[in-house]
């Protein structure tokens, strides 16, 4: 291993995460144990570490290390829990929830980015994942419900369907709003009918496909 890239990994998860109130040790030792830069499109390998979000394609992006330590501490499964997440990406996220939960469903719509993050995945040895190719807003509908549901793009509204995965105890975190200035919100399903909503911090991430506002016309 390269000193540079292990150098440059231990300064993002201490000079940049642990820096943004991330300090669950899990979380900690997760996001210093992948190797993100196997994560990243080639292009881009030589900012793995950067506090940036970069391309992936398709109009979307890997999260800023510091927002993807904030989502795992938020919703920081259990090693006996089962996780939904909506959007597969680079696959990043996806392996870092696997290793801390017993089991992913990853729900990807671009077949190509399903296809890279699975052999990412499988490159690190990852095998409790499932990534499905289908648009999580139309038509896929899990056969089960979940301890945490994570979205990893934002919608404008949060849909029900999305809230009907949850388990009751269960958790979602999902990014809502209006561009530039979207909420990080945590919900927990603390009853069947009853919710408890946190807002975590403010950021701006693409939309899900099918989830940004509607167009404003002017005349």
């Amino acid at each position: 291993m390269s000193a540079n890239i292990e150098l440059a990994r231990t300064n993002m998860v201490e000079n940049q995460i642990r820096t943004w109130d991330v300090l669950d040790p899990r979380v900690l030792d997760v996001l210093g144990g992948m190797r993100r830069e196997d994560f990243v499109p080639l292009r881009y390998r030589a900012m793995a570490f950067a506090d940036l979000c970069l391309p992936i394609g398709h109009d979307e992006v890997m999260m800023k290390p510091v927002v993807e330590g904030r989502l795992l501490q938020a919703v920081v499964p259990t090693p006996d829990e089962h996780v939904l997440e909506i959007g597969t990406g680079s696959g990043f996220v996806t392996g870092c929830l696997a290793r801390l939960a017993a089991r992913v469903v990853s729900v990807e719509q671009h077949a190509d980015l399903a296809d890279v993050a699975k052999a990412r995945l499988a490159a690190a040895g990852i095998g409790n994942v499932q990534v499905a190719v289908a648009d999580a807003m139309q038509g896929y509908q899990p056969d089960a419900s979940f301890d945490v549901v994570v979205v990893t793009g934002a919608v404008h509204v949060l849909p029900d369907r999305f809230r009907a995965w949850v388990k009751p105890g269960g958790r979602l975190f999902a990014i809502v709003g209006d561009s530039p200035a979207m909420q990080a919100l945590l919900y927990t399903r603390v009853e069947a009918d009853r919710w408890q909503e946190e807002s975590l911090f403010e950021t701006d991430l693409p939309y899900l496909t099918h989830a940004a506002p509607p167009r404003r016309f002017s005349l």
